[in-house]
């Protein structure tokens, strides 16, 4: 059985979930493991699953409505023991200072572009399969 590694995708617009599942595929690169997805529309949502836990990578739409995947990333950052490495979708280049401040590990802007996207969650895949080791 392959390794499978969880990715929670939270963004109030389905159209943005759906644009990082395609990107993402079955597995970002062919070095990492197959990903499976689990989508929140809401931070409180957010927060439960984290709480569960399990997660692996967050990834977040920092122009998510009511709360933006940036003030998500800076309170799970803070409430969650643990929290996973966060991947945050920005609006704008300009926007990577946002990202810095609310501490997400990375950062890729929106619309998705599936390279760079890829590039940046496989990164992170490996990342946490290093330290987790």
């Amino acid at each position: 059985m392959q390794p499978t590694a969880t990715v929670l995708v939270y963004s109030d617009n389905s159209n943005t979930r759906e644009q990082v599942r395609l990107a993402t595929g079955r597995r970002p690169a062919p070095d990492v493991p197959v990903v499976e997805f689990l989508e929140c529309a809401t931070p409180a949502a957010v927060i439960r699953e984290l709480d569960k836990g399990g997660i692996d990578i967050c990834v977040l739409d920092g122009e998510a409505v009511p709360m933006g995947g940036m003030g998500v990333c800076r309170q799970i950052k803070d409430e969650i023991f643990n929290c996973p490495p966060v991947l945050l979708l920005i609006a704008r280049p300009q926007d990577a200072w946002l990202a810095t401040w609310s501490r997400a590990d990375a950062a890729v802007t929106l619309p998705v572009d599936p390279v760079e996207f890829a590039a940046a969650l496989a990164s992170l895949l490996r990342r946490k399969k290093l330290t987790s080791a």
